[in-house]
């Protein structure tokens, strides 16, 4: 279902495929947040390993194998949410729920790169623009985002 959700989402230059998908799951499960809907539909879904490296990069989204379980940041690898639910507030909520986990697990905060139409959305939650990220990903420019808690 994640990785139906980022095919329709993403471009397929920077969409997760399904193996891609799977070896993050497996690697990172309990950094999947996700809203389904009553029927089990999957709706909006967040996830990303952690790290002691402060910054995003490129590798991150090829080796999720860099996951530290005792990781200082939690990186945010994606933001999805389905074209039918998006403007109801659920990105919001679990990114302030991914927010509140990070938070409560002690960590010094959360990294994520957007394209420049997403930055305000991400200010709005606390996120401070860092200036153009060293990610390449998918051959677009992108800016890297902090949200420092500690």
């Amino acid at each position: 279902m994640a990785a139906a959700l980022e095919a329709i989402c993403f471009p397929p230059e920077y969409a997760a495929g399904p193996a891609t998908i799977a070896e993050r799951m497996a690697t990172y499960a309990d950094h999947f947040w996700l809203i389904e809907d009553e029927g089990g539909m999957l709706l909006t879904l967040v996830n990303g390993p952690c790290t002691h490296e402060r910054d995003l990069n490129d590798k991150m989204y090829e080796t999720p194998a860099m996951h530290d379980p005792d990781g200082a940041w939690q990186m945010i690898l994606g933001v999805a949410t389905a074209p039918a639910a998006q403007g109801q507030g659920l990105t919001t909520r679990l990114l302030r729920t991914v927010i509140e986990t990070t938070r409560v697990h002690g960590r010094q905060g959360l990294v994520l790169t957007c394209l420049d139409d997403l930055m305000p959305f991400y200010a709005r939650l606390g996120f401070v623009d860092e200036g153009m990220s060293a990610s390449h990903h998918g051959g677009l420019p992108w800016h890297q985002m902090r949200l420092t808690l500690a």
